[in-house]
């Protein structure tokens, strides 16, 4: 149970933070652009920063490509925002408000699983029993979901559903792949794939800032394509 110690935590200040941003007083439209433009440009930031530090920008952009297509083929929008309106539909029928939910869930869940922190946060908790990575990202998470709960709905606590699956993912995972790999190896499909995730983020932070909407969705698989293709380089150095 130790390796999804953090994630188990790091769930948990997702659902504390959107039960306090329920009880909230209700904002006013000033002042649900001002958190927004201010959690928008926190995120740009967070994910520019991320993304410069990639070793290979062409991996990236190739990775990014690759993962767009995969996927488009598997119509990950279309999976993703048709749970949320079954969440909807559910909420709903016992007699509460739908309206964001599909919309606070979509948000939610890209925000707190696409990121450095999630995959490395993860990773070090399988590996090296060290929950430090997702303590803090529970910090950020919890204070996140308590606005965009706010603003948003109450659609946000279900995204730590998702990001327990996702992270715990990760984490079991991690187990399993170190014997077919390097040290250095792992190293650099972490940092390679955290990058790619960072311009993820980065794409989200457009997005809540209204400059463009972004489809990161059907973009997740990049952060694997990103890995896989990082490990392969390494190997036989098609990229140079």
């Amino acid at each position: 149970m130790s390796a999804l110690q953090g994630t188990i935590v790091n769930a948990a200040a997702v659902v504390l933070g959107s039960l306090a941003g329920l009880v909230l007083p209700r904002m006013s439209d000033r002042a649900r652009d001002a958190v927004m433009q201010g959690l928008g440009l926190a995120i740009l930031f967070l994910g520019l920063s991320m993304g410069l530090k990639t070793q290979n920008f062409i991996l990236a952009i190739i990775s990014l490509a690759l993962g767009g297509v995969i996927g488009s083929l598997l119509r990950l929008d279309e999976l993703l925002d048709r749970a949320g309106r079954r969440l909807e539909a559910a909420v709903k029928r016992d007699g509460g408000e739908g309206g964001s939910l599909a919309e606070g869930f979509v948000s939610a869940t890209l925000l707190f699983c696409v990121g450095a922190m999630a995959v490395i946060g993860a990773i070090e908790d399988a590996l090296r029993g060290d929950h430090t990575i997702l303590y803090t990202k529970s910090l950020l998470d919890g204070v996140s979901a308590m606005l965009l709960t706010a603003t948003l709905g109450i659609g946000v606590i279900f995204s730590a559903a998702a990001l327990f699956l996702y992270q715990g993912a990760i984490a079991l995972s991690a187990k399993h792949i170190t014997s077919f790999l390097s040290a250095a190896e792992l190293d650099l499909a972490v940092t390679e794939a955290s990058a790619v995730g960072g311009i993820l983020v980065a794409a989200i932070g457009l997005g809540v800032l209204n400059v463009k909407k972004i489809n990161v969705v059907n973009l997740l698989p990049s952060i694997a394509v990103t890995a896989v293709l990082a490990i392969v380089n390494n190997r036989w150095g098609f990229l140079g």
